[in-house]
């Protein structure tokens, strides 16, 4: 089950198990069953005796095992064999439940304890799904800290069957008491500021007490971490508010072009991102989305950024690394069926549709290499392109065209999602060359054609050309004194993870620039602005 290699690590990390508990295993006669047992007896011998085994667990879900502590808690329950990503929601999961404390911000943790309620959670996730481990780990957390929350964490692929009855389209999807409570990536901050209907104004209050920035980033990927090393690296009070930190990054299965880093996947590399800026001691203010850009009453003033929430942050300079987000097809059907039949994620899922028909809209890379990975694991793929010809490399185009189980269809203009009202059943295009128009009966199908740029909330602020882009100069500057950005959501040509990093950087050193020729602004005028945002709207 685990090789050498890995049960070595396992054991290490083990050794971090302070308090004895129990796993309690349900199982029965299949394979997955078998393979659940070899995977739990191991961890119980290399956790040399802090860790037991019992397989008489009778939940409902066969496979699955619990984690018990000796006083009856935590209510965690794993109803999967947590291997591929969510090994690492395993490992942490053990090592909290034997004491040894997560690495959350302190605040996070109090709030997760002091949560009222009964909490039920079931999160639904697939093994293949870099999406699915931050929720995973955020609510496994919260049943090992809080006795009123119970947690199960159910594989899609598993539990087929209870997939297909609930109507699960997406992962991760989690259910609170039943009802849907929170579809995709969260994190332990986003899904407590749900939980907790108080948090969001205190964090508004928190943000729009501080201290004004001599740079504050906005965004946090590959631009937004890169201008803020550059910048924290001058010494000067650095921040970034970001959604996600890490962006779109964390939507990329596999990294093989970042020079000097041979092979990494999106999740790893945003993690690293990560590591670097907070190891330089930059404010990292994440889970935050930005609502307007208030430009300096003069040249040399404070920038504002008004957050969702309220808070305005202010800042003698403004980077904007927004990035971009996949584009929507934009035709009936398509938003009625989200999440139950059309998806963005072929990775995460994908396995939620084995053996079904599946239609990947795209034939660029995204596209071309979702159809490849989706042939492996459905019974059949069509590919449909609006253009003449597919556009992916052409080493992509031979290795699709090898499989038998894909049709390609180029020439092809979606014209309607198809459904039942619950999910989705076909596919409606016109043949451009002909224009007759053709319906696919299929179960799903998947988004791949470009990416949009973050930008609508600096309308009428920034200059922007016809497909939303920043319009900078070669210095990152923009249409406003004191405003620079980065990365994909600006005019800069290809959107590549090297290309927005070495933008992020430079528009840090043009920031810095900025700076040192501009004068700083009189703190009485820091005050008054200050005073006038910490009372926020109701």
């Amino acid at each position: 089950m685990l090789d050498a290699q890995l049960q070595t690590q396992l054991q290490n990390y083990l050794t971090y198990v302070k308090q004895p508990f129990e796993l309690v295993a349900t199982l029965d006669d299949s394979a997955s069953s078998r393979e659940l047992l070899e995977l739990l007896q191991t961890i119980e011998r290399l956790s040399e005796g802090k860790i037991t085994l019992r397989t008489d667990g009778t939940a409902v879900r066969r496979p699955s095992f619990a984690i018990r502590r000796p006083d009856g808690t935590p209510n965690l329950t794993f109803a999967a064999l947590p291997l591929g990503h969510e090994f690492t929601s395993l490992v942490l999961a053990l090592l909290w439940a034997g004491g040894h404390p997560p690495k959350v911000a302190p605040e996070a943790l109090e709030q997760a304890r002091a949560l009222d309620g009964e909490h039920h959670f079931e999160v639904f996730m697939s093994l293949s799904c870099h999406n699915c481990p931050d929720v995973v780990q955020a609510l496994a957390l919260l049943a090992i800290v809080n006795p009123r929350v119970h947690t199960t964490v159910i594989d899609g692929a598993l539990f087929q069957q209870e997939v297909e009855q609930r109507n699960v389209m997406a992962v991760p999807l989690v259910l609170r008491n039943g009802e849907v409570f929170h579809s995709g990536r969260a994190s332990l901050e986003e899904l407590l500021a749900k939980l907790d209907t108080g948090a969001a104004a205190r964090a508004a209050a928190q943000l729009a007490a501080k201290e004004p920035f001599d740079v504050l980033i906005v965004g946090g990927g590959p631009a937004g971490a890169a201008a803020a090393v550059y910048a924290a690296r001058k010494g000067i009070r650095t921040g970034v508010v970001a959604q996600r930190f890490g962006g779109q990054v964390n939507d990329t299965l596999a990294i093989e072009n970042y020079i000097s880093v041979l092979e990494t996947d999106g999740p790893k590399f945003a993690a690293a991102l990560e590591a670097q800026v907070r190891h330089y001691g930059v404010d990292l203010i994440n889970g935050q989305s930005a609502a307007a850009l208030l430009p300096p009453e003069a040249v040399g003033g404070y920038v504002g950024v008004r957050l969702d929430n309220g808070a305005t942050l202010r800042a003698r300079s403004v980077i904007l690394a927004t990035g971009a987000r996949w584009r929507n097809l934009n035709v009936p059907g398509e938003a009625e069926y989200k999440n139950r039949g059309v998806a963005y994620c072929p990775h995460c899922d994908g396995p939620l549709f084995k053996g079904k028909r599946v239609a990947v809209i795209g034939g660029g890379n995204s596209g071309v290499e979702a159809a490849i990975d989706l042939a492996g694991i459905v019974q059949h793929v069509t590919l449909l392109e609006y253009a003449e010809q597919l556009k992916a490399d052409a080493v992509l185009v031979d290795k699709l065209r090898s499989l038998p189980n894909v049709t390609v269809l180029t020439q092809a203009q979606t014209l309607e999602v198809q459904g039942d009202g619950q999910r989705v059943t076909g596919l409606r295009y016109r043949d451009r060359a002909s224009g007759a128009e053709h319906t696919i009966a299929l179960e799903g199908v998947f988004v791949q054609i470009g990416l949009v740029p973050n930008t609508e909330w600096l309308d009428g602020v920034i200059e922007r050309n016809r497909f939303g882009e920043i319009v900078v100069d070669a210095k990152g500057h923009t249409s406003v004194p004191g405003v620079f950005a980065a990365g994909d959501c600006t005019t800069v040509p290809y959107k590549q993870i090297v290309i927005a990093a070495g933008e992020g950087a430079k528009a840090a050193l043009s920031a810095f620039d900025y700076l040192i020729r501009t004068p700083v602004p009189s703190s009485a005028a820091v005050s008054a602005n200050t005073e006038a945002e910490v009372a926020l709207p109701a």
